[in-house]
């Protein structure tokens, strides 16, 4: 959701922002970093299920999930690993830019009721192809549970 026009808010990583407006890639260095922290619902795994059509018993029905490997229900690891995207697309380097590859393992189960915390961190910044690579991480409590990169596309000044 977008503030109205000429409202500024907030933003953990950019300060005062109008919500529409990313990082340039000239302002973005090695080494920076953003998170975004969720706390997995019965809601977001329910409707993740209706929107993506992954109906897999494992994320739904209780019974079937602990006949597996889980002893329990999980979330999508889809489901997880947009939260990078949350990160990506409204953080750092927020609104304006572009995905164009993410790399993923899977380590560790996520459960509805887990607190969820995806990191992005700058590895390299390509100016001249305003190319972004970032590590991203999303963990429960000190667990891992994905691990991977990301390459965006960033937005210039000029």
């Amino acid at each position: 959701m977008y503030p109205m026009k000429g409202t500024k808010i907030m933003d953990d990583v950019r300060g005062l922002n109008d919500g529409l407006t990313g990082y340039f890639i000239e302002d973005i260095f090695v080494g920076q970093t953003a998170v975004y922290a969720k706390t997995v619902t019965e809601a977001d795994v329910v409707l993740f299920a209706g929107i993506s059509g992954d109906t897999n018993p494992v994320h739904l029905n209780e019974e079937f999930a602990n006949t597996t490997m889980f002893k329990g229900r999980i979330a999508h690891g889809i489901l997880t690993a947009s939260f990078i995207s949350t990160v990506l697309g409204t953080r750092l380097p927020g609104p304006g830019c572009i995905y164009m590859s993410q790399n993923l393992k899977f380590k560790a189960p996520v459960r509805i009721g887990d607190t969820v915390h995806a990191r992005v961190t700058v590895l390299e910044v390509i100016a001249e192809k305003r190319r972004v690579v970032f590590k991203t991480v999303v963990s429960v409590g000190e667990t891992v549970v994905i691990d991977g990169d990301a390459t965006l596309m960033v937005p210039s000044r000029g």
